[in-house]
């Protein structure tokens, strides 16, 4: 690492400077960074992942490894498969809870290693690549002191000392292959980098699509077709709906 690079990495006093130095990096504009290979920048396969991984660190969640989702044949001609994941340091408690409700709620598969002091949140890793169907890779391993120093070196005491006591989140998509590309749109909606859909246009929201609405039992005293409270004796809060539903029942007979 030069030193005009070290002495970047040195200076940094908040974790939000760390996340904007790694943001950085991470669009090419530092040659190095903390426990990874000198000169080098993010690996050639995740470079659409730049934008995505660069607001997640500006947003405090400090991204340390990352891979897209994959599935096909490798220069070794076996067959090889990756889920889309990403590691990183959490040291804001609001953030932590909105990463992990979010890629819960969404199906994700979530590790977190709490260093924080007093936590005993430690999980296990999970597979996130495979070569012919044999386990290489895993994401959320607990990571050791002598680890945490390899991957934080040449930070100031005090920033060390945050990110050595944060907590490790790992967010590893259910599905391998490409169809795991869906926690970037996740992450992206939780850095406000795309805008969140609404929950009838979320194809993984737990709310029932609009279209569905229609066929879902009615609570009682609510309308059978549009579920608006009803205020009177019958099945429909209004006339019009107690009309709509019998065309609706007249094309379908």
């Amino acid at each position: 690492m030069s030193r005009t690079d070290r002495r970047r990495w040195k200076s940094a006093r908040t974790v939000a400077d760390l996340g904007d130095l790694m943001a950085r990096w991470l669009e090419g504009e530092i040659a190095s960074r903390p426990g990874y290979a000198a000169r080098y920048g993010p690996d050639e396969e995740t470079a659409h992942l730049v934008p995505t991984l660069a607001a997640l660190c500006r947003a405090g969640y400090i991204t340390t490894c990352s891979q897209p989702g994959l599935a096909g044949t490798g220069v070794d001609g076996l067959w090889w498969e990756q889920r889309a994941a990403v590691d990183g340091v959490v040291t804001d408690p609001e953030l932590l809870h909105r990463l992990v409700v979010a890629a819960t709620e969404a199906g994700m598969l979530v590790r977190t290693n709490d260093y924080r002091p007093g936590s005993a949140d430690q999980e296990q890793p999970v597979i996130a690549t495979t070569r012919d169907g044999e386990p290489t890779a895993a994401f959320g391993g607990r990571i050791s002191r002598a680890d945490m120093a390899i991957q934080w070196p040449g930070l100031d005491r005090g920033l060390y000392d945050q990110v050595a006591h944060g907590a490790y989140v790992s967010i590893v998509a259910p599905e391998y292959g490409p169809t795991g590309e869906r926690l970037w749109v996740l992450l992206d909606q939780i850095t406000g980098l795309r805008p969140a859909p609404d929950p009838e246009d979320d194809p993984w929201s737990a709310e029932p699509p609009w279209h569905t609405h229609g066929a879902l039992e009615p609570e009682p005293g609510e309308c059978t077709l549009c579920g608006a409270p009803i205020h009177h004796r019958g099945p429909y809060c209004t006339k019009a709906c107690e009309e709509a539903d019998a065309d609706d029942t007249a094309v379908y007979n």
